[in-house]
C-alpha cells in the first residue's frame, strides 16, 4: 500500500508506546513529532501545521479529553483521535463529544492505526501534493499536473519549484503556513539558506498572482505566509 505522507503529532507519555508508533508511523512514510508532555500542544499548534493530532487520554499532567476540547475549541480544523486503554461505552462516547473523530482502544493494532488514519485524512480532505487538482485561484486556473497558470486564457508556467509551493498554500490556502513547516516539506530542511530560497520563490509567485489584486500572498511577520483567496 502506497501511504501519503501526512503531518502528525503524537502526544503519548508513555515512553516505549510512544517510541514503537512513532518508529512505526515514521517507517509508514507519515511525518511526525512525538511530544509527552501535553501542555506542549497547544503552543505547537500555534505555529506550526499538522494534518492528525492522535492523543492519549490518560496523562498525569492534563489528561487527553481537556486537551482534545481545547484543540476542538481553538482549531477546530484539525483533526484528533484518541488512544486510550478505557474501554466503557461512557468513555467512547465522551470522547467523540469533545469533537474526537476516532478512538481506539489499547493495545494499539499499529497496522490498524495506519489504516485509520489514512481513511480518516482521506475521507476529511487530508492533504496531499498530488492530490491538489485544477483548480480556480480567484481569476485565475491552476493546473498542477501541467506546472501551469492560466489567466484570461494566457497559460503562465511554473517551475518545479514554483508548483510545489504554490500547491502546498493552496491545500491551506486562508491559514497561516510556517516558515518551518513549508521548508521542511519542500525543501527537506529548515535553515537561513532555504529561508532565503523560499522568499524568492514568494516573491516570484506574487509576480505572477499580480493580475487579480484578490488573490495574495501575505507576509507574517517571524512567522510564515497566507495565501488569501475569495471563498
Amino acid at each position: 500500500m502506497d501511504h501519503k505522507m501526512y503531518n502528525l503529532l503524537l502526544v503519548e507519555d508513555d515512553t516505549s508506546l510512544g517510541y514503537l508508533l512513532s518508529e512505526y508511523l515514521k517507517m509508514k512514510g507519515m511525518e511526525l513529532l512525538w511530544v509527552k508532555n501535553p501542555k506542549e500542544v497547544i503552543p505547537l499548534l500555534e505555529e506550526r501545521d499538522f494534518d492528525l493530532v492522535i492523543l492519549d487520554v490518560m496523562m498525569p499532567e492534563l489528561d487527553g479529553f481537556t486537551l482534545g476540547a481545547e484543540i476542538h475549541e481553538r482549531y477546530p480544523e484539525i483533526p484528533f483521535l484518541f488512544l486510550t486503554a478505557k474501554s466503557m461505552k461512557i468513555d467512547v462516547l465522551k470522547g467523540f463529544s469533545v469533537g474526537a473523530v476516532d478512538y481506539l482502544k489499547k493495545p494499539i493494532d499499529e497496522e490498524e492505526l495506519v489504516v485509520r488514519i489514512e481513511t480518516l485524512l482521506t475521507r476529511l480532505g487530508g492533504p496531499s501534493t498530488e492530490e491538489v487538482t485544477r483548480s480556480d485561484l480567484g481569476g485565475y486556473q491552476y493546473d498542477p499536473q501541467n506546472q501551469c497558470l492560466r489567466f484570461e486564457g494566457v497559460e503562465i508556467p511554473l517551475t518545479t519549484r514554483e508548483n510545489e509551493l504554490l500547491s502546498y498554500l493552496i491545500r491551506h490556502r486562508n491559514r497561516l503556513c510556517s516558515h518551518a513547516d513549508i521548508l521542511k516539506r519542500i525543501w527537506g530542511r529548515n535553515d537561513y539558506f532555504n529561508r532565503k530560497s523560499l522568499n524568492v520563490f514568494i516573491t516570484r509567485l506574487r509576480k505572477l498572482l499580480e493580475n487579480d489584486p484578490k488573490v495574495k500572498i501575505e507576509n507574517v511577520h517571524g512567522q510564515g505566509f497566507i495565501l488569501r483567496v475569495p471563498e
